[in-house]
């Protein structure tokens, strides 16, 4: 991924939205009946982080989606306008694939607008944690970066039963 010159425009992301393509579901009685058993959670954090490490903004956001919609992630500072979909892909015995597009514009003084896209494909297990750095991972602990994290998990439904199985996988 193309570095851009040191983040200064990373201190001031001041606008995390995250939504399901098509908004459709907010919870899990939204979801059409004939979809809750493959109902997906994606819980996304979006944070700045500075020198050596230290957190100076985040927010997080749980939506609920299905195998094969994503769910975006726009993240909008003074200098700095990078959007994300997330879309898990269900696979076998419990694992995702999950598909990550970015796209990020940087307004760099006395050089302009600078355009980046990005594709990921990456296999995850539920629960696994994703991390996911927009404008690159920082090279020091000097710099100020974006991470994303992601988690995909099964939804449980409000009684606590998991309500998405794995696919079991064919026998010959």
């Amino acid at each position: 991924m193309m570095r851009f010159k040191k983040l200064f425009m990373v201190r001031s992301v001041l606008f995390f939205t995250a939504g399901a393509a098509a908004l459709w579901a907010q919870s899990f009685e939204d979801v059409p009946a004939s979809l809750q058993d493959k109902a997906l959670v994606l819980d996304i954090t979006a944070r700045v982080m500075e020198k050596d490490s230290q957190e100076v903004w985040n927010s997080s956001s749980s939506k609920i989606t299905i195998s094969g919609r994503a769910v975006g992630v726009k993240l909008l500072g003074a200098n700095v306008l990078v959007a994300v979909q997330f879309t898990p892909y269900l696979a076998r015995e419990g694992n995702t694939i999950l598909v990550i597009q970015g796209q990020i514009w940087v307004n760099i003084p006395d050089q302009g607008v600078q355009y980046q896209t990005t594709l990921q494909t990456i296999p995850v297990t539920f629960g696994e944690l994703v991390r996911f750095f927009p404008l690159g991972a920082s090279s020091s602990n000097e710099d100020a970066y974006i991470e994303v994290l992601v988690n995909v998990s099964p939804y449980k439904a409000p009684d606590g039963a998991v309500v998405q199985e794995p696919l079991e996988t064919e026998k010959e």
